[in-house]
């Protein structure tokens, strides 16, 4: 069909939808691949009358228990209505048909996706503090929803969590290893010395930053929370120290090839600062922070070499793919020297 976008059969689709959902659907389909994601292909998806998006795992070299669709339908699903803002999910196909992967259809929330140094700086200068410090209170409010209450009690096992976390990356760069990269196990084997005591058990969204959001422009907070494939039950501090990595502090440098980090943009304030407001929101002690910037540089750093694994077999979709693996060393650098400052 002219026009479709790779990883989406719109007429395979289409008679999904008719048999499955016949009511669903008003018209002929459209769609059209929403830049910007490097994992989970995203998809919007239209009809005469209905605006959607669509979810789906990447083409070809998926790692086990990644990109679990079913996972993520669920957990907006729970969320869905409550304090953390999320899209609605609508529907679920958790086998490999009609798209030879599992996907699934929400709502599509409008907003802005501020990821670029011009999207960054379209955000008055005035208002920059306040949407960081709503940021900063949405990762505080996931962390403070109570799993049990939500129906999210087994969704995953809080005990033992960042060993495992260490363990599981470092098999899931096995699993992507397609060249050398100098460090990246000796920053696995410090981090796997060196795990410190979880404080409290919480949902975690796995991938938290900024660009995983939809910003408001009228009133310049958060509209919804995005990209939950790899949220779980776990150690809270882990989204906050890979929400620092993302900021770009001087001291975690490393993405700045391949995003505009938030921190370089006046009026939005230091990752230090982040940090002091989610310490007083969440109640959490914070002088381990410095173990979990290093572990999140390793998970970024494992996580990009897949994706440039799939680039080389040229199973990505979409541009930018090119630059990924050239983060990959300044990530482990930085790890490292995070790791330097665990008491």
């Amino acid at each position: 069909m002219p026009g479709v976008p790779r990883g989406l059969d719109l007429a395979a689709l289409t008679r999904w939808l008719d048999v499955h959902h016949p009511r669903l659907r008003d018209g002929d389909l459209r769609a059209e691949l929403i830049a910007g994601g490097r994992s989970n292909l995203t998809y919007r998806l239209d009809d005469d009358t209905h605006r959607w998006v669509l979810r789906r795992p990447p083409l070809g070299h998926v790692l086990a228990t990644a990109h679990d669709m079913s996972r993520e339908f669920r957990v907006i699903g729970a969320l869905h209505g409550g304090a953390v803002p999320v899209p609605e999910p609508l529907l679920l196909c958790a086998d490999d048909s009609p798209l030879d992967a599992p996907f699934y259809v929400m709502e599509r929330v409008d907003g802005l996706v501020l990821r670029t140094s011009e999207q960054l700086m379209s955000v008055p200068e005035t208002a920059r503090g306040p949407l960081a410090e709503r940021l900063v209170d949405t990762l505080a409010a996931l962390h403070s929803v109570d799993p049990g209450a939500v129906g999210l009690g087994d969704f995953g096992r809080p005990d033992g969590f960042l060993t495992r976390q260490v363990s599981r990356w470092g098999k899931q760069l096995a699993a992507s290893r397609s060249r050398e990269v100098a460090g990246i196990d000796e920053l696995h084997a410090a981090l796997a010395a060196a795990v410190p005591a979880a404080q409290r058990a919480t949902v975690v969204h796995g991938d938290f930053r900024l660009d995983n959001l939809l910003v408001r422009p009228e009133r310049w907070d958060v509209a919804a929370v995005l990209d939950w494939e790899m949220a779980t039950l776990g150690d809270p501090l882990t989204d906050l120290g890979l929400l620092l990595v993302y900021w770009g502090d001087e001291s975690t440098p490393a993405l700045g090839s391949i995003t505009d980090m938030p921190a370089a943009v006046r009026g939005f304030p230091s990752g230090g600062e982040l940090a002091q407001r989610y310490a007083a929101s969440a109640g959490l002690d914070l002088t381990a922070l410095p173990w979990y910037v290093a572990f999140g540089c390793f998970k970024l750093a494992v996580i990009l070499e897949g994706i440039h694994y799939r680039y080389t077999q040229g199973q990505t979709v979409g541009a930018g793919f090119d630059q990924i693996g050239a983060v990959v060393p300044g990530l482990v650098s930085t790890g490292r020297l995070a790791l330097e400052e665990t008491p």
